[in-house]
């Protein structure tokens, strides 16, 4: 099997690249036909459907289709998504109407309910493809078992990890210098401030997740949220989460009578100074924002003692993906070392990595300690403990349930 040579040593001496390669973990074995799928990925064009909501992101994709092409000859097109659930109804028409080739989508940036879904309908690849990618190697799976188990749904080699992701809380400290460390302490700071305290609406991904992280501190029990929702017992279950945002809802921005509709405008609430406290489902992005101008540099992150909610995000091949090999070629140069970094890099992005960096070669390790993590962020041990996904029919219950109780304000 044949030895990669990572992109970031490339400046290093001959000698001590080999050395380094050759006696380090940080290697990743060539399938037997990946020397194939290069060549068959080269001159394609891959179509990657992926949320183009946040512009340190798109920056950051523009980056990997350069790469893409310098490296592989392949073409990226970015193709900006507001709502994954529209990419699985694209791809969903296609098999309806008979398309089993030449579909519109070769990969989706994808998880939760929608992957479950895509899987449920038979609308990705049936090949068991991301364990077969030479940096699958580098993941950490024992450390990271979400890289396997997509809002508990078995990825069964159908999707291959991108990015960690856990809900962090941030706080202008100029302002607010001791937040709350807790769900029952939020709720005691929005009655003390009102208006000072808000979350997207759902069905935007980052207020589903705030709906989910409430009842997971309030369901009796937790294990119930590992199963799919029963039907019977959903109000029940549920009673004590509306409960809270009933008496949450008045003390609210605004009265909780109008929602930011994004994450990104939630934080613009904190940087004008109408709120005290935003979130972001990445612990790197109050880091981020802060470098970008977005926010002052008085902002902290923090997470509630107990827990918040974490999961992996992937990308996915729908079964009648126009360049297979390409994305292929996409999903594994996501994986590597040089993208996995600069990635994690606030500067950049702030997204932390799959990669089990305890792992890796010396050099490689230095690379990832190397991260500047910035005033705000967090490092991994202040990150506090994950609590596990539900099975993604709650999110889809929370959605509806929260519609027909507010959506009408």
């Amino acid at each position: 099997m044949q030895v990669i040579r990572r992109q970031f040593l490339q400046g290093l001496a001959t000698v001590s690249l080999v050395a380094v390669l050759a006696t380090g973990p940080s290697l990743a074995a060539e399938p037997a036909d990946w020397a194939g799928i290069k060549e068959a990925a080269k001159g394609q064009t891959v179509y990657f459907h992926a949320w183009g909501g946040e512009p340190r992101i798109n920056a950051y994709i523009d980056w990997v289709a350069g790469e893409l092409k310098q490296q592989y000859g392949v073409t990226l097109e970015h193709v900006k998504v507001d709502d994954t659930a529209n990419v699985v109804a694209r791809v969903l028409a296609e098999k309806t109407a008979g398309k089993t080739s030449g579909g519109a989508v070769d990969l989706v940036w994808i998880n939760g309910e929608n992957f479950a879904a895509m899987k449920r309908e038979g609308l990705l690849q049936a090949e068991a493809w991301a364990e077969r990618l030479p940096n699958w190697s580098l993941v950490d799976v024992e450390g990271k078992p979400t890289v396997r188990k997509d809002f508990t749904v078995a990825t069964d080699g159908l999707e291959s990890p991108w990015g960690m992701a856990k809900l962090v809380f941030m706080h202008d400290s100029a302002r607010l210098a001791e937040p709350p460390a807790s769900l029952q302490a939020l709720a005691e700071f929005a009655k003390a401030n009102p208006g000072r305290f808000t979350y997207p609406q759902p069905p935007n991904f980052h207020g589903s997740t705030f709906l989910k992280q409430a009842l997971s501190d309030l369901i009796d029990d937790r294990e119930k949220l590992a199963r799919p929702v029963d039907p019977a017992r959903f109000e029940a279950d549920t009673a004590a989460l509306f409960a809270w945002l009933d008496a949450l809802h008045p003390n609210l921005w605004r009265g909780g009578k109008a929602f930011p509709q994004s994450v990104a405008a939630l934080r613009q609430l904190l940087a004008d100074g109408e709120v005290d406290i935003a979130f972001s489902f990445n612990p790197g992005d109050a880091s981020a924002a802060i470098a970008a101008g977005e926010l002052p540099d008085t902002v902290r992150s923090f997470v509630f003692a107990g827990g918040t909610i974490g999961n992996s995000h992937f990308v996915a091949i729908p079964f009648n993906a126009n360049a297979p090999a390409a994305a292929k070629v996409l999903a594994n140069f996501l994986l590597s070392l040089e993208a996995q970094a600069r990635k994690e890099d606030p500067a950049i992005w702030g997204d932390p990595t799959v990669l089990n960096v305890a792992a890796l070669a010396d050099a490689d390790k230095a690379r990832f300690a190397a991260i500047d993590l910035g005033k705000a962020g967090l490092s991994p041990s202040a990150l506090g403990p994950t609590l596990p996904e539900p099975h993604p029919s709650w999110m889809e219950a929370l959605e509806a349930a929260w519609a027909k109780r507010y959506g009408a304000q």
